[in-house]
């Protein structure tokens, strides 16, 4: 674990489907154009504009200090091209970067000595700002080592009825404590702390 003083909070964000998957057996996340459970950041007004609370909600990933993503959200994504919202990106991986994360993103580093060395590195550089954690495994392997701080669902109202679950395999009972509810007319965003 690491010394530092950082007052960084890492956040899980993740979109799931009522029956608990991120996406689809292809890695699409639903409906016809392959993108249901993000539906929700489209919610606009009477007057065409993002709604208040998406927009709340939205403003909160336009903040963050840091990413933290598993590898493979990290590639099916190429990397966000090498910046996500102007943080640097952290990949904690077995094996090194292919070329482009290599070469050509200099704000991507690859951490290749585990997950608690990865989250060590992300809160150091995000500072006082949070720590943005993507991908169901990522999740998984940071709330089993202890380094994830809290989760974000946007619930979406949606039964994708296969594909990648958010907590498909966890290693022990770990309790939950919600701090935030907010509900819009397409997705409830639940806001837990994770307990020690």
């Amino acid at each position: 674990m690491s010394t530092s003083t950082s007052t960084s909070t890492s956040v899980l964000y993740m979109s799931v489907s009522l029956d608990g998957y991120v996406s689809t057996p292809d890695d699409y996340l639903g409906g016809e154009d392959g993108e249901r459970l993000h539906k929700w950041f489209e919610r606009t007004d009477y007057a065409g504009k993002q709604a208040a609370a998406v927009k709340a909600l939205v403003a909160e990933l336009d903040a963050i200090g840091a990413v933290l993503t598993g590898r493979r959200t990290a590639e099916l994504m190429d990397h966000w091209g090498g910046d996500l919202h102007g943080a640097p990106i952290f990949v904690p991986s077995h094996r090194p970067p292919g070329p482009a994360a290599r070469y050509g993103y200099p704000k991507v580093t690859y951490v290749t000595d585990g997950i608690e060395a990865a989250m060590a590195q992300a809160k150091a550089a995000a500072g006082d700002k949070n720590v943005y954690v993507q991908g169901g495994y990522t999740g998984q392997q940071a709330l089993a080592a202890g380094v994830l701080d809290q989760i974000q669902v946007h619930l979406v109202p949606v039964l994708l009825g296969g594909g990648h679950r958010l907590f498909d395999v966890l290693p022990l009972e770990i309790e939950l404590k919600v701090v935030r509810v907010i509900d819009t007319p397409d997705a409830t965003h639940i806001r837990y702390q994770v307990t020690r």
